[in-house]
């Protein structure tokens, strides 16, 4: 087994850069919430876009924490504790399809891992949408998985 070489890769995250939300410009992002599931990426294609929209105000080092607090003031409903947000990024593909990724987990009344994950750090372009599946706490959490960022 001579030659045999073994090599360690730790990622590097890039260092967060904070906005001086006094003096930069907050973007417009379009939130598209339901409850139990995703939207499908077909509601997204050729101009259209689902019809429960809420448009949050916000800059690039927002949090999933943020977020959530932000749709919990404005959807009663989603205060319970034990609440799922299970945050995607709706991005454009060629023409006019649009594909979906995930980014992370919230939950109401609980820290979580993807609590602290910005915007930024999520790759979020100006102009994608957010669609966030509300999961209630009598049912099923969405399952945790890997995903790539």
């Amino acid at each position: 087994m001579a030659g045999l070489e073994s090599m360690i890769v730790e990622e590097k995250q890039q260092p967060t850069k904070s906005v001086d939300r006094e003096k930069t410009c907050p973007l417009l992002l379009r939130v598209f919430c339901s409850t139990g599931r995703h939207h499908s990426t077909n509601e997204y294609s050729y101009g259209n876009v689902p019809s429960n929209e809420l448009q949050i105000y916000t800059w690039m080092d927002a949090t999933l924490r943020e977020l959530t607090t932000l749709v919990r003031d404005v959807n009663p409903e989603t205060r319970r504790k034990g609440t799922y947000f299970d945050f995607a990024v709706v991005y454009p593909d060629r023409g006019s399809t649009y594909r979906m990724r995930e980014i992370g987990v919230t939950c109401s009344g609980q820290k979580g891992a993807d609590d602290s994950k910005t915007l930024a750090q999520a790759k979020f372009t100006i102009g994608d949408f957010m669609d966030i599946n509300i999961t209630p706490p009598n049912r099923i959490p969405p399952p945790r998985r890997q995903r790539p960022y």
